[in-house]
């Protein structure tokens, strides 16, 4: 039976962030995904302390929020928020599904489980497939080094080189025309 997602998986990938290790997702993400405002899902985590320690529901750090900021993924207006932003592990998500009852949060709390699920098939992969490369290398000597560089290459999270937006203007040779 097919799956029929009511936002793409996509969306819910490029909502995850790595914060403190951990992979999560903030309160404005999971409200939008939600349909709700996010000040409604803080009120929602703050009157069920008990369901959300630590570990379920990070409040993010000033340093951490200015990071956030420098990536554009957190507002730079100053008529919204008053607290600092949560982050929600895997297990807060869950724990989502039972404070926000509506059909669609339950149902979108199901796409980002899969999300996570699959996330973590993934990276459980790359590290078993490095062990088996770094075996591999110990078994054989210097003819294959340059064989395992580049396949640790191949491995490694692409780096986008950042590019600039604009045009370069040459300053005119003044001695040139003299």
């Amino acid at each position: 039976m097919p799956v029929t997602r009511l936002v793409p998986e996509e969306a819910i990938i490029h909502a995850i962030h790595w914060i403190r290790g951990e992979k999560v997702l903030l309160d404005q993400d999971l409200a939008d995904l939600y349909g709700v405002d996010t000040r409604a899902l803080v009120q929602a985590v703050k009157r069920n302390p008990d369901r959300f320690p630590d570990d379920f529901a990070i409040v993010l750090a000033p340093q951490e929020v200015a990071i956030l900021r420098s990536q554009n993924v957190i507002s730079r207006s100053w008529g919204g928020r008053r607290g600092a932003p949560l982050a929600f592990t895997e297990q807060g998500v869950a724990m989502l599904s039972s404070v926000l009852r509506s059909p669609r949060a339950v149902k979108i709390n199901v796409e980002i489980i899969r999300v996570f699920v699959r996330l973590r098939r993934l990276l459980s992969t790359n590290v078993e497939l490095a062990k088996k490369l770094e075996a591999l290398e110990a078994r054989y000597d210097r003819q294959f080094r340059v064989v395992f560089q580049a396949i640790r290459e191949l491995m490694a999270p692409a780096i986008s080189p950042s590019t600039q937006i604009g045009f370069r203007v040459e300053e005119p040779d003044i001695d040139r025309d003299r």
